[in-house]
């Protein structure tokens, strides 16, 4: 239970000791759940490689790849249980007016995460893995480890995941007054640098289609998460003149 008098050291390491706790649990079970679509997912991972599957390189690499898998299905299912564990930790240092706020934005995390991840998979990967395959083909043959194919797609898609918050972070960030809409408006120009950046780290391939591709959609979440906070923004005006 979340109350606003100042908590002890011992009470803090109590409660976080319960979240913690909360949080393995939720991650366990979504990790057995996860194992149930593991093969699938393997297959749809793999997907973009066409007839050009990936090979084990030693004895033990399938099965830690299935339980990778599966740990990372297991984060993706119980990730609203995560957020939430965090977010209620947090919540002491909070103001009223600003836990309402978070209360919102926890399963819009998980849905933000979830787009970021299928961008990747359905659009951002196949492009840069069809790019990979054909590079040197005449001279090499590109079949890959599997562990290590893995390891790269899912890096991607993380990495997209947590990018694809940036929406909900402008709007947290507005709503708690440290940026307001014309901030925003002026830092476009900086925008477009800083996803240029981003984009060319989270790139897997230096061809500038990749990009593109990468980068597009980076800077069209900003201007999402500008018109967000300038939507919220007006409300709350009117709001407060009514």
């Amino acid at each position: 239970m979340v109350t606003d008098r100042e908590q002890t050291i011992l009470e803090h390491l109590t409660e976080l000791r319960e979240r913690i706790v909360k949080s393995f649990l939720a991650l366990l079970v979504g990790t057995i759940v996860a194992m149930f679509f593991t093969v699938p997912a393997l297959e749809f991972l793999t997907a973009p490689l066409g007839d050009k599957v990936p090979q084990t390189i030693y004895p033990t690499e399938s099965l830690l790849v299935y339980f990778r898998i599966a740990f990372i299905g297991g984060i993706a299912i119980a990730m609203p249980v995560l957020v939430y564990q965090i977010v209620a930790f947090l919540l002491p240092g909070l103001l009223p007016e600003e836990r309402k706020y978070l209360y919102f934005l926890i399963p819009g995390v998980t849905i933000c995460f979830v787009a970021g991840v299928l961008f990747s998979a359905l659009v951002m990967l196949p492009a840069a893995i069809n790019f990979m395959q054909g590079f040197l083909e005449t001279v090499v043959d590109n079949r890959w480890a599997l562990d290590q194919y893995i390891s790269f797609v899912t890096r991607v898609m993380f990495a997209m995941g947590v990018v694809f918050q940036t929406p909900l972070i402008l709007l947290f960030l507005a709503k708690i007054g440290l940026v307001t809409t014309d901030q925003l408006r002026g830092f476009r120009k900086y925008a477009v640098l800083l996803t240029a950046v981003v984009a060319a780290i989270i790139t897997p391939t230096p061809d500038p289609l990749n990009m593109a591709l990468v980068m597009g959609p980076l800077y069209l979440l900003y201007e999402l998460g500008v018109l967000l906070v300038r939507i919220t923004t007006r409300r709350q005006k009117t709001a407060e003149a009514a």
